[in-house]
């Protein structure tokens, strides 16, 4: 296939623009380096399958030749970033998602949109399904990002619905690994840069809020199994009839069109993980507590049977290995 990621030089987009190379697959990287950074495909630059275009999505979108499909990954993603950026961020979430779809509508691709579990908000369900509409407020700061996504879910299913479009969402949960910024903003990132450089950790609030951790090999294999899936009946009904119907609100997902969670769903206390991290690392760094930004969720947990019936998925690195392969790559960073 020949296919396009937007935000390819991102910590995800460079994962998958790497898989995808390493499959056979023409890639073409758009990004216009916000929060992105040509490093992360620098090793991929030399490749005749790869191709760099250094370019703002949320302008009028064009490739020349054909196109199988879209990856759209183009947003900030951390709180740092999207707090920074507000603007950005629903721009590309809204103007961004609609010029990459008015591009697989002329190309007849199929589109991946990246959606994030941020749509629940500050959920009142836990684990969250994807039948499950979320507790978001629209006008606190980080609803810039939770609403760009949950509008650029919107224009998705109108597209599909409307112009027959050939879509697919899937909802990340928090994920980590290589090519994190070591400054992001991240949980995981925060920790082990801290951890190494003897800093205290910080935690917002007292720690007790929860976050379910998934290593970024993990979440690529998930994000391109629901790529190339078929969109035909056979697929669907692969989908436990059990799980579809007793979910506590809204219909009933079961197209391979609806979104799909990804995740890890081992659920641990923000303290934890931290406490994880120092033992990891050696580190005799201290813990700091800091107020509670506005709006932090208060746990965050994937339900993932709909990914495991449709795609045959789960997480299989451990996550204390997958820390430990993510504290490697930052011992060589900072």
């Amino acid at each position: 296939m020949r296919v396009l990621v937007t935000g390819g030089a991102g910590f995800l987009g460079s994962h998958l623009c790497e898989a995808l190379v390493a499959q056979g697959h023409t890639v073409v990287c758009m990004d216009n380096l916000i929060t992105g950074r040509v490093d992360n495909v620098a090793h991929l630059l030399g490749n005749e399958k790869f191709s760099f275009v250094k370019y703002n999505v949320c302008d009028y979108v064009h490739i020349e030749g054909g196109l199988d499909a879209i990856l759209h990954f183009a947003s900030p993603a951390s709180p740092q970033d999207y707090l920074e950026l507000p603007i950005a961020t629903l721009k590309v979430g809204a103007l961004g998602t609609h010029k990459v779809l008015g591009l697989a509508k002329a190309k007849g691709a199929r589109i991946l949109l990246a959606s994030t579990s941020e749509v629940y908000g500050d959920p009142l369900v836990n684990p969250q399904p994807e039948s499950y509409w979320g507790n978001v407020n629209p006008i606190s700061p980080r609803g810039v990002y939770d609403e760009a996504k949950r509008f650029a879910e919107a224009i998705t299913m109108a597209y599909h619905r409307y112009h027959g479009v050939d879509t697919r969402i899937v909802r990340i949960f928090n994920t980590f690994g290589p090519r994190m910024r070591p400054k992001d903003g991240r949980v995981v990132s925060n920790f082990i840069v801290q951890a190494l450089q003897g800093h205290p950790l910080s935690i917002f609030g007292d720690g007790s809020q929860t976050r379910s951790f998934c290593y970024v090999d993990d979440l690529v294999r998930g994000i391109l199994s629901l790529l190339m899936i078929d969109s035909d009946k056979s697929h669907e009904e692969r989908t436990d009839r059990k799980f579809l119907t007793s979910q506590p609100q809204g219909k009933a997902v079961n197209s391979i069109h609806d979104p799909v969670n990804l995740g890890n769903p081992r659920e641990l206390t923000v303290l934890e993980i931290a406490k994880m991290v120092l033992a990891l690392t050696g580190s005799s760094s201290q813990i700091a507590y800091h107020p509670l930004p506005a709006d932090d969720p208060k746990v965050r947990r994937p339900d993932i049977q709909r990914a495991r019936a449709l795609l045959k998925w789960e997480p299989q690195v451990p996550l204390e290995d997958a820390l430990r392969r993510t504290i490697e790559y930052f011992r060589k960073v900072i």
